[in-house]
């Protein structure tokens, strides 16, 4: 049983685990052990067999402000970790928290960043690491130029294999600023709607998700994350031994039955 904070909301409804950054009256932003509670709650949603999909969001007006500089925020390089300064305290960055934004873009299961608002540093980087991210007008992405910082924690990474690298670096010399329009057309954002819209739209690709076959889902993720570093030959042998265990599978056999019999299949994972 996953312990619960009150900095953020964890709530599972029709086989979506809505996890939900809950300070507003802060725009959300990151307590000492926030990103330790998203890696936390998102693997118990891995491994709950009630949870089909996952939204990350935030409560208010913003989606997650990054650090809280005005105090009682992330504290990356002072995590449990010793009071180390200079490159060993870049290592322990690394070992403490930069594994916490790994495990969010390493998840079995599909995931969705709803964008309800401003995105910034650390919360940028979380919504990168879902699979999905869908937006509104209210929407904007910031990285760390305002605090004098490269965009870390995955970033440098995520951004030019979504946006392309002549946009990740036009963002990094411009001051790192991206509204919604322009996330939009880098491909930031997968879907751009009206802000009335956005969480119908989001329940809307969750259902579509449930809809689909989990084991294609979990496969495919983990094949397409895996071949953005690999070649054509790799990827191919990793579809053809993905191809033998899902032809293999129940769903598989559902799926088939319920297109011949022009139903609705009912699929289990197995």
């Amino acid at each position: 049983m996953v312990e619960v904070i009150p900095e953020l909301e964890y709530e599972v409804e029709d086989q979506v685990l809505w996890i939900r950054f809950n300070r507003p009256d802060r725009l959300n932003a990151l307590m000492p052990n926030t990103v330790d509670k998203v890696a936390e709650y998102m693997e118990a949603g891995d491994e709950d067999p009630a949870v089909r999909v996952m939204v990350l969001t935030g409560v208010g007006r913003a989606f997650c402000a990054g650090a809280d500089l005005r105090g009682g925020g992330e504290r990356p390089h002072r995590r449990g970790y010793l009071e180390l300064e200079g490159p060993a305290s870049s290592w322990a960055h690394f070992r403490g928290f930069h594994s916490l934004f790994m495990k969010i873009a390493n998840t079995t299961k599909p995931t969705i960043a709803m964008v309800n608002g401003p995105a910034i540093g650390g919360g940028m980087d979380m919504a990168l690491h879902c699979d999905i991210r869908i937006g509104c007008e209210l929407t904007r992405f910031f990285t760390y130029q305002n605090v004098g910082q490269i965009p870390e924690n995955g970033m440098c990474y995520s951004l030019p294999r979504i946006a392309g690298l002549g946009r990740a670096l036009e963002m990094a010399f411009t001051g790192g600023f991206l509204d919604a329009e322009e996330a939009y057309r880098w491909g930031v954002l997968n879907k751009l709607v009206t802000s009335e819209q956005l969480e119908e739209e989001t329940r809307a690709m969750c259902r579509k998700i449930i809809g689909s076959p989990p084991l294609v889902q979990y496969l495919a993720k983990k094949i397409i994350r895996r071949g953005i570093d690999s070649n054509l030959e790799t990827v191919q042998e990793m579809c053809a031994n993905a191809s033998g265990i899902l032809g293999a599978s129940e769903d598989a056999v559902e799926a088939r039955r319920a297109f011949l019999e022009k139903r609705s299949p009912s699929f289990k994972g197995k």
